[in-house]
């Protein structure tokens, strides 16, 4: 078994609890977060804005919420950077899957730690880490050495049984960082697609077993049987008047 289809096993046994961040499907579309630049002028180039396309099931309070945490931005661009690394090691693309970043992992965590302010210092601190440990062995930054080098980086704190003193942090911030990418994408389009999860699928139901109603002496109308029983247009949602009548009959 491959990392990626382990991963999906232990995510999987995790979908009937929940989970206990907001999914990359609801950061990039419900909610409409994504990157791009603000102003042209700003050497910055990537702040959060809020794209009008979804805007439901939201209470006034938390439109005004969604306002203020849109208008925010926590990571600058190298963190981003680094973020968007990370994603391309943890969870790369396969031949039957898209990568982390395709599902907009990176877009999700800088959502998440708006939404959860207690994230803010821990991952800074760990692409802190994360680039002082780069610098040392490798010369530069994290984000700016080669593949191969990174992937040297991570083996040293990826692992519970190489963990040092030295490296204590590293790992922690490895973990947390893991998990955050692993919920995004599970929570997306991507990675609930690559899971093969239906959600919860009604099953087909053909009323009550006719052994059953003879038992009781009854029987269903065959108008109402027509109307509550037909498999052809089970995916169809029933309308009712004000009155309770069934209007799409």
């Amino acid at each position: 078994m491959n990392r990626r289809e382990s991963i999906k096993r232990l995510i999987l046994g995790t979908l009937s609890a929940g989970l206990f961040f907001p999914s990359a499907a609801e950061a990039k579309k419900r909610r409409g977060f994504s990157v791009s630049p603000a102003d042209p002028n700003d050497p910055v180039a990537r702040v959060p804005y809020i794209e009008r396309k979804w805007d439901y099931g939201r209470t006034p309070e938390e439109k005004e919420r969604d306002e203020l945490l849109f208008n925010q931005r926590f990571f600058d661009d190298h963190e981003l950077s680094a973020i968007e690394v990370l994603c391309d090691h943890i969870l790369p693309a396969s031949d039957t899957a898209e990568s982390a970043n395709d599902a907009g992992v990176t877009e999700f965590i800088a959502f998440i730690v708006l939404d959860m302010p207690s994230l803010q210092t821990r991952l800074r601190g760990g692409i802190m880490w994360l680039d002082g440990f780069s610098r040392k062995h490798h010369g530069d930054m994290f984000a700016r050495i080669s593949t191969s080098k990174q992937i040297m980086v991570l083996d040293e704190i990826a692992y519970p049984d190489k963990i040092t003193a030295a490296t204590e942090q590293g790992g922690r911030f490895f973990r947390e960082i893991r998990n955050l990418i692993l919920t995004g994408y599970y929570t997306s389009e991507i990675g609930v697609k690559d899971l093969g999860f239906q959600g919860n699928t009604a099953n087909v139901w053909d009323g009550v077993p006719s052994e059953v109603l003879a038992d009781h002496g009854v029987d269903y109308e065959p108008e109402w049987l027509a109307k509550c029983v037909n498999q052809g247009r089970r995916a169809e949602i029933a309308e009712w008047d004000s009155e309770g009548n069934l209007l799409n009959n």
